[in-house]
This record gives structure tokens, C-alpha cells and sequence, in this order.
């Protein structure tokens, strides 16, 4: 009777160790899965969500996307040994297209909101924006101050800063799908003004380019620009080293001069 006895506990203790060790296994296994920087080298790909955002990301001749965030992006991914996917995004859903791993980072002159910081695990911000005014050239003298600006029905991204900074302010606005169709009902005259990012601005209009006879005067703010992934990820820290890192050797400043944005970049 004894040996019985003594046979079931040395089972049970048996039972208890391996029950253990199949706890442990499946901690490591989970804590694995918690790095988005596993997942992401895992399947040897980063997808970037993105508008066309010049000159931030957008198409060369050949349709492959050139850019300041492009390159920085081609390059993070080298670095991660992954190659980089990009993916136009509607920008209103960025934050759900992100949690549902469709995209696995939104890398696109993203201004630095409340809003983004809850929502997304976010890099120190790397460049400096502001929220313009544009107008016909032909009329810019009547939009010289905000107070002026009162009566004017405006196109903005929507779920863009632009659409905040209007909202708050109670103008008049419609909301499009991106910032290059705001300019568009702006040469079109189905708009009176568009609220776009001041870096954009100074790519996209006046003199030299497509849209020559816009041009912007108001400031509505400044802004900061981040790269945003997942809360929690691990990604948002390595992409902070990897600007730092980028920055001392100098391929920051040089890609930042390439696209005309050096005046914006911000020390890392």
C-alpha cells in the first residue's frame, strides 16, 4: 500500500514539473511574439502606410516611391534586414490600419497629435512642420491673418492636422482623401482655400511647379513630425537608434538636403 502511495506522489510530482516547464516554454514563446521586431523580420517584410506626399513619399517617373520618409524607411529596413512594402492608406484610418496589422508602421509626415501619441507607440520626432494657408495667388493679399480667413470654405486631408486646426477654429471645410486632392480643389475653384503641411507646401506650389498659381500665407501652428507603430512596439525605440545613428554619420542631413528639407530637420 505504501509503494502505492508512494508511486501516485512521484506521478504527480512528474506531472507538476512538466506542466511547468510547458508553462515556461509557452512565456517564452508569447514573450517572442510581443516584438514587433521579431514579427516583422519573422515575415521579412515593413509595411509602410502612406499617402503621396511629396516630399515626403511619392512616385518617381518609374512609379517606385521616392522621398525623404521613403528613404529613411529603404534604408530602416536594410538595417533590419527586411525588405520595405509601401501602402497608400486612407489617412482617416491610419490608426485602425495599423492595429489590424495591414501596415506595420504609419511613416508619412505624421504630425505628432494627442491623438497619435495615445493611440500609436511613436519615434522622437525628427522634423519640424506647421499648418499653411493656401490660396490663389491672385487673391493672397486678402489672407494676410487669421481673421481674415473666417469666411472661406476650406479642403483638408481629412483626419489630418490640417482638419484639426480648421475644426478648432469653426471654418467652414470639406474633407478629402488626401492633401494633393485639397490643392486640386483649390486650382479647381471648388474650394476657396486647402490647409496643407508647410513642407509639402513649399515641394508642391508656387513657381516651378504644377500648381503656380497658389501659393500660401498663414500659419495656423508648428508641429513636429514622427514615425508611429504599434503601442507596445519595439520597433518605435530601434527606429529612435537608428535616427541617431543616421544623424552622427551624416546620411540624415544628406538625404534631408536631397529633398530640400534640411531647414526642418531636427537634431538627434
Amino acid at each position: 500500500m505504501k509503494k502505492k502511495v508512494l508511486s501516485a506522489l512521484l506521478c504527480a510530482a512528474m506531472a507538476v514539473s512538466m506542466l511547468a516547464g510547458c508553462g515556461s516554454g509557452s512565456t517564452d514563446q508569447e514573450s517572442e511574439s510581443d516584438s514587433d521586431k521579431a514579427y516583422v523580420q519573422d515575415k521579412g517584410t515593413l509595411v509602410v502606410g502612406i499617402t503621396n506626399f511629396e516630399p515626403m513619399d511619392y512616385q518617381d517617373d518609374k512609379g517606385d516611391w521616392i522621398g525623404f520618409d521613403a528613404d529613411m524607411a529603404k534604408a530602416f529596413g536594410e538595417s533590419l534586414g527586411v525588405d520595405v512594402e509601401f501602402v497608400e492608406i486612407d489617412w482617416d484610418n491610419k490608426i485602425l490600419e495599423l492595429d489590424s496589422k495591414t501596415i506595420d508602421c504609419v511613416w508619412n509626415g505624421m504630425t505628432l497629435t494627442d491623438e497619435v501619441t495615445s493611440s500609436m507607440e511613436c519615434t522622437d520626432a525628427y522634423l519640424n512642420n506647421a499648418q499653411v494657408v493656401v490660396v490663389p495667388v491672385d487673391v493672397a493679399d486678402k489672407y494676410q491673418d487669421e481673421a481674415s480667413l473666417a469666411d472661406l470654405n476650406f479642403a483638408v486631408e481629412a483626419g489630418s492636422a490640417g482638419e484639426e486646426q480648421v475644426s478648432e477654429r469653426g471654418f467652414n471645410y470639406t474633407a478629402v482623401t488626401a492633401q494633393a486632392d485639397a490643392l486640386m480643389e483649390v486650382e479647381a475653384g471648388t474650394s476657396d482655400a486647402a490647409v496643407i503641411d508647410s513642407l509639402m507646401a513649399a515641394a508642391m506650389i508656387g513657381e516651378g511647379t504644377s500648381y503656380s498659381d497658389l501659393t500660401y500665407t498663414v500659419s495656423l501652428n508648428s508641429e513636429e513630425y514622427g514615425v508611429g507603430f504599434r503601442k507596445g512596439s519595439d520597433l518605435a525605440e530601434e527606429l529612435n537608434n537608428f535616427f541617431a545613428q543616421s544623424y552622427e554619420d551624416g546620411t540624415m542631413q544628406a538625404c534631408a538636403e536631397q529633398y530640400k528639407v534640411q531647414a526642418a530637420l531636427i537634431e538627434q
